[in-house]
């Protein structure tokens, strides 16, 4: 489609498909007036539960009447931000003249494969980078409670007691990064802010990675073990595909350093939860941070809420209030090389092959 369309060319049809803020739709429907139709509408969209909830109350329906709107909006939409569920169907069922749908989420390839849409032609843009930063923070924060002894110094303080100790540090140390993108180069650049070493495990090895990535070394798959081995440190931030499920077993933990510290902002199905708990039991694992769990919501009689080294986040850790914001970004840019038939230069654009 091109930017100078006649008056009587019919418009992009695009419709924002989960909860948005106000601000961001304006800028959405500033980019194109004359050549995009935008359908907001909020009132058929359920109510949010914090900032930036893409999903918003989970037991929240729509009315027959207003389902049966929903479904007619759908069926004209060219363009989705986000994927709308409805009865089940597949997004191409609802949507028959379906050709991009902008996602609110970077791991979205396990998603886009259930919903049967992996095979299609239908472009897929994620938010992948928008999370980076906020994700950073939730590793470092981990880290740094484990160093600084946070949790001694709340308890000390709870009890009332003065008692002077040494604390860790982070100079020196090397971190270990499983599946390095756009998070991993974010977690590569404060790393080496704080004096640690940079290893990382790419998905694909080549002279140039390491300095692509912001790593001191990269490591082939077969070398895991190594990399793993070395780290006091381990950060996991790979997508969830079929190479990387149960890629951290019960032989992978057994050649981390003792008392290393792990973070996960993967997926839980990438690392043996059992096997992580009893590593977290006897101390192999001195502290684990955790942003995503095998099971979600976590079970009520998971072991890792009992557990102290452990903090559990609600998978929310890549959840800022400037998220909606980045995203809108992303959805502008990619919206005008849409209009332009400009479809190779949208991006991040999902391998739906790859699955990320």
């Amino acid at each position: 489609m091109s930017s100078n369309q006649s008056n009587d060319h019919p418009k992009l049809t695009v419709m924002i498909a989960s909860p948005l803020e106000p601000e961001f739709v304006e800028r959405i429907a500033a980019v194109a007036p004359d050549e995009v139709e935008l359908i907001y509408r909020p009132n058929l969209l359920p109510p949010t539960r914090y900032q930036g909830d893409h999903n918003g109350l989970s037991d929240w329906k729509r009315s027959e009447a207003d389902e049966a709107e929903w479904q007619a909006l759908l069926k004209r939409s060219t363009v989705l931000w986000d994927f709308a569920s409805s009865g089940g169907l597949n997004p191409l069922e609802l949507s028959p003249a379906l050709k991009w749908v902008q996602t609110t989420s970077a791991g979205v390839g396990q998603y886009v494969k259930r919903l049967g849409v992996a095979e299609s032609d239908l472009i897929v843009t994620t938010s992948s980078g928008v999370h980076a930063e906020p994700l950073t923070d939730f590793v470092f924060a981990t880290i740094l409670f484990h160093e600084k002894r946070f949790a001694t110094l709340q308890s000390e303080k709870q009890a009332k007691v003065w008692k002077r100790y040494a604390s860790g540090e982070l100079a020196g140390k090397t971190i270990a990064i499983v599946g390095p993108g756009r998070i991993g180069r974010e977690i590569a650049r404060i790393s080496h802010a704080f004096g640690i070493t940079v290893h990382a495990m790419p998905r694909t090895f080549s002279p140039d990675r390491a300095a692509e990535l912001g790593a001191d070394k990269i490591f082939r798959r077969e070398q895991l073990h190594e990399m793993l081995g070395s780290a006091d440190y381990v950060v996991l931030c790979t997508p969830h595909t079929p190479d990387t499920e149960g890629l951290i077993g019960a032989a992978e933990i057994s050649v981390m350093k003792p008392g290393v510290v792990l973070v996960n902002i993967a997926r839980g199905v990438v690392i043996d939860e059992d096997a992580m708990t009893e590593a977290l039991r006897t101390g192999q694992i001195a502290l684990a941070g955790l942003d995503v769990f095998q099971v979600e919501p976590l079970p009520i009689d998971s072991t890792l809420w009992d557990l102290p080294n452990v903090i559990i986040n609600p998978h929310s850790a890549s959840t800022a209030p400037s998220e909606n914001s980045k995203i809108t970004d992303i959805f502008c840019g990619n919206l005008r090389l849409f209009l332009d038939g400009k479809f190779s230069e949208m991006s991040p654009v999902l391998d739906k092959k790859l699955l990320y």
